[in-house]
């Protein structure tokens, strides 16, 4: 008895000495005599990472080379052990229980800065990470398709996709989440475990757990991209594939989870994922030494906003919650949302008006954020308790917009990731006006197909006794109607916001032409066409 109360006690103390440890970020100064070359990324890229770049003539730097062994061996020369390595950023996060190792390495040539990113022991958070995404009550579900996921797929038009096929086959999303509870369970995901589109997981918190026993967060998030049960819910990317990646700890609130989502991003990228989706965001920390100000938030800041710029300027689609920080005191976007390249989404509800809790904008620089919104109140999405329901939080309204960016970009696999970005902003329903609540608006993915280059059987998108093409439009629009009265009818270009920017009146003959066009702000627009019997109006896309 004696030796196992002894047993016990070594067993406690060594626990509460790994608990005990501090994590640190060492950042270094470069990456000199890298033993890694720019000739032979086949070194540390899969191909399908090389060929993203190839595609979108993106050249392989010195930001894809790894980080300088020689200076990782350096520094575990000293008590620490290697947490991971940052190639993008250029430095480590390491775990220790010494005392001065900030000093200590400020004296080496190589380092250019330590930040300590977590202390030791760790108390759990007083806040709740996630309370805005809480469970509602659970809805009726119809018997159609969607089921009440309907709303959520149709207010972007998702279905202008989804019924011509095009729903994420043959793309990759890498989902950075804080844990897939049972995912490997559920039954929205069985179709992505039939085909064999999990590619895998891997946990930057802690490596030794088991993915599917953590947070069911990622898992509700998942689910709106790639869940899939006809009647109930279907995913706005059903066909895709995915990458389960968990670099957030939902227990803490501490700056090393932005480190950890930069090597989840690497991560992504080195696989040849060609979406992220992060529903996670970063403003303040239970050290509030680390805590961020507003004036952070200026979209190349945070080291986790530097990272997702990094991401998409390999050629990555990325997504991040805008936050829902609204009806709090920090009201405002949280990072990485804020970046200057990454696609922040604020979230509204199926009536269209942004929802209490979504974090407003601009960024600190003026810039316009977030860029779009999507469903996030009262969202569709599988829950924690095997059930399907409501949820709410822009953790879901962000997903529900990647993977409708997925699907759009398999119909256009010829363009480019910021080719696919510019379409959906400008395809969406304040493009020309956007606010700081939801930005430019809700995407229209059959607008923003037609604005890169999709062209329907017919010269059209019209309804009633009026046809206006081509849509998208530059300079010049036709007009055609079967009426034959050549009565005097009037037609205006109606912006997004209800304002008249142009007028004309025409004689009604088979086809008119409007040929000036050219002074015309980009944006979506309406033609509205009234006689004396009659008023329609028909949606239009105006680009250079």
């Amino acid at each position: 008895m004696k030796q196992r109360v002894v047993f016990i006690l070594v067993f406690l103390i060594s626990v509460l000495a790994v608990s005990a440890q501090t994590h640190y970020w060492i950042a270094f100064s470069d990456k000199n005599n890298n033993s890694h070359s720019l000739a032979a990324p086949e070194d540390y890229l899969s191909e399908r990472a090389i060929q993203r770049r190839a595609q979108q003539n993106i050249p392989i730097d010195s930001l894809d080379l790894p980080v300088n062994q020689n200076y990782i061996d350096s520094v575990l020369t000293l008590d620490v052990t290697l947490v991971h390595a940052s190639k993008w950023l250029n430095g480590i996060t390491v775990k220790t229980t010494l005392e001065g190792l900030e000093d200590t390495l400020m004296n080496w040539s190589f380092v250019r800065y330590v930040q300590k990113t977590k202390p030791g022991p760790v108390v759990k958070s007083a806040s709740r990470k996630f309370e805005d995404e809480a469970v509602l009550n659970e809805v009726p579900i119809d018997t159609s398709l969607y089921g009440e996921s309907v709303h959520q797929v149709s207010m972007l038009k998702g279905q202008f996709l989804h019924e011509k096929g095009y729903k994420g086959k043959g793309l990759v999303i890498a989902v950075l989440d804080a844990g897939f509870y049972k995912v490997d369970e559920y039954p929205a995901f069985d179709t992505l475990w039939t085909d064999d589109r999990i590619l895998g997981t891997r946990d930057f918190v802690n490596p030794a757990s088991d993915i599917f026993s953590t947070h069911y967060h990622g898992m509700s998030v998942l689910s709106c991209m790639g869940g899939n049960i006809p009647g109930q819910l279907i995913g706005t990317a059903p066909d895709a594939s995915y990458w389960l990646l968990r670099s957030e700890d939902a227990q803490s609130e501490y700056i090393i989870e932005e480190d950890n989502w930069v090597v989840a991003a690497e991560f992504a990228d080195s696989v040849g994922a060609d979406v992220i989706n992060s529903s996670l965001g970063y403003y303040t920390f239970d050290d509030p030494s680390s805590s961020h100000q507003y004036a952070d938030m200026d979209g190349r800041t945070t080291r986790v906003t530097r990272a997702a710029n990094i991401a998409a300027s390999k050629g990555m689609l990325v997504f991040a919650s805008a936050g829902n920080e609204r009806d709090n005191s920090w009201f405002r976007i949280i990072a990485p949302s804020d970046g200057e390249k990454v696609i922040g989404v604020g979230a509204v509800g199926a009536d269209l008006v942004p929802a209490y809790f979504t974090s407003a904008g601009p960024a600190a620089d003026g810039a316009v954020k977030p860029n779009v919104a999507a469903m996030g109140y009262r969202a569709i999405a599988q829950m924690s308790s095997g059930s399907v329901g409501q949820i709410n939080g822009t953790s879901f309204s962000s997903p529900i917009l990647a993977g409708m960016a997925t699907s759009l970009w398999q119909m256009f696999p010829e363009k480019t990731s910021a080719e696919i970005k510019e379409a959906i902003e400008m395809s969406a329903s304040k493009y020309s006006s956007p606010d700081t609540l939801i930005g430019y608006g809700i995407p229209d993915m059959q607008v923003a197909a037609g604005l890169l280059g999709y062209q329907s059987a017919n010269p059209d998108h019209l309804t009633g006794n009026w046809k206006v093409y081509p849509n998208p439009v530059k300079d010049r629009m036709l007009i055609q109607t079967d009426i034959t009265s050549h009565e005097i009818f009037r037609i205006q270009l109606i912006s997004a916001d209800g304002i008249a920017v142009k007028n004309w009146e025409r004689t009604a003959f088979r086809t008119i032409e409007i040929d000036d066009l050219d002074g015309i702000s980009n944006g979506i627009y309406f033609v509205r066409i009234t006689t004396k019997s009659q008023s329609e109006s028909i949606k239009i896309s105006k680009l250079d």
